[in-house]
């Protein structure tokens, strides 16, 4: 049995990887501050032995005897993270530090949840790990862009100076059930819009595209990559390669709600990025085959479903 911190762990990915990592008979301690994570997210994990729940905020030294860490610690969503911009950076560079200081202590392996954001707005397509990104330092998004390409410099510093074990994925549009509806992301908006029966706003002309893959396959990708080979650290690519546009999400949306909500259309905000698509190959090559199982369509109903239910409940 593994001993496993997961900070951000009462985060929507986190609290999804927390549920696979118990699942597997591992000791868990979830860390979160809740500002973007929410207890409802693993109230259902209180009662597990093997789960341990601390309140606090990654930018403090946390210390514990753990086999690894899984480094989720950061808000995700532009609306949250621009919200404290300053913030957000500090999450993403203390919280490096510390975790990385605490993987040093105790030999533990540790593994840096990076962003697709490392690419900016990208002039290739699609995107592999060599790409080196089109990012503005100083715009609006830097905040987050710039605190994990800093979190992926200070790994890579503390693997070559301490020879801490690390490993870094970039994690590439992710969707399904215990998302915050209030996030600003594009496709918790568009479901709670067409199951409220509102417009569902699309920004510029909706033929920016994004690739959007299932929580469960990247909790998949995320284990296979803490588990993969001594010597490979990644960076790595964890995303779905199948690229979608905003209108043709928008209207799968309101096919399988059934709504009778409207497009419409709104201004594009500064420095959004109008194409993102991972190039999976080297994930393929090195996580045992790992590509994206859920489609689109199925993912996209279980995700629904939770938002209903969370609506209905007045939440």
């Amino acid at each position: 049995m593994n001993r496993v911190l997961v900070t951000g762990g009462a985060g929507f990915i986190g609290s999804h990887l927390c549920d696979r990592l118990i699942a597997e008979g591992n000791d868990v301690v979830c860390l979160d501050n809740y500002f973007t994570g929410s207890k409802a997210n693993i109230v259902h994990l209180l009662d597990s032995p093997y789960f341990e729940l601390v309140r606090h905020d990654v930018t403090h030294p946390f210390f514990a005897e753990v086999d690894e860490i899984y480094n989720l610690a950061c808000p995700a969503s532009p609306v949250h993270y621009q919200y404290n911009s300053i913030k957000t950076i500090k999450t993403s560079v203390m919280g490096a530090i510390n975790t990385l200081g605490l993987a040093k202590r105790v030999k533990a392996r540790i593994l840096q949840a990076s962003t697709s954001e490392v690419y900016g707005d990208p002039l290739v397509h699609p995107q592999p790990e060599s790409y080196w990104g089109n990012v503005n330092p100083i715009g609006i998004r830097s905040c987050y862009d710039e605190g994990k390409r800093c979190a992926e410099s200070l790994f890579m510093n503390y693997h070559s100076q301490n020879g801490v074990k690390i490993k870094i994925i970039r994690i590439f549009n992710t969707y399904g059930p215990r998302m915050n509806p209030n996030d600003g992301r594009v496709v918790s908006n568009f479901i709670v819009q067409a199951l409220k029966g509102e417009n569902i706003t699309i920004y510029g002309d909706g033929k920016q595209t994004r690739s959007f893959q299932y929580v469960d396959d990247l909790v998949e990708g995320m284990m296979r990559m803490m588990a993969s080979r001594e010597g490979f650290i990644g960076p790595v690519n964890i995303g779905n390669p199948h690229e979608f546009s905003m209108i043709e999400l928008a209207q799968q949306v309101i096919d399988l709600t059934g709504s009778a909500s409207k497009i419409i259309h709104l201004p594009l905000p500064a420095d959004d990025p109008t194409q993102r698509q991972p190039d999976i190959s080297l994930a393929k090559a090195e996580l045992n085959g790992w590509e994206p199982k859920v489609q689109l369509r199925e993912g996209l109903i279980k995700t629904i479903a939770y938002f209903d239910d969370l609506l209905k409940k007045g939440q």
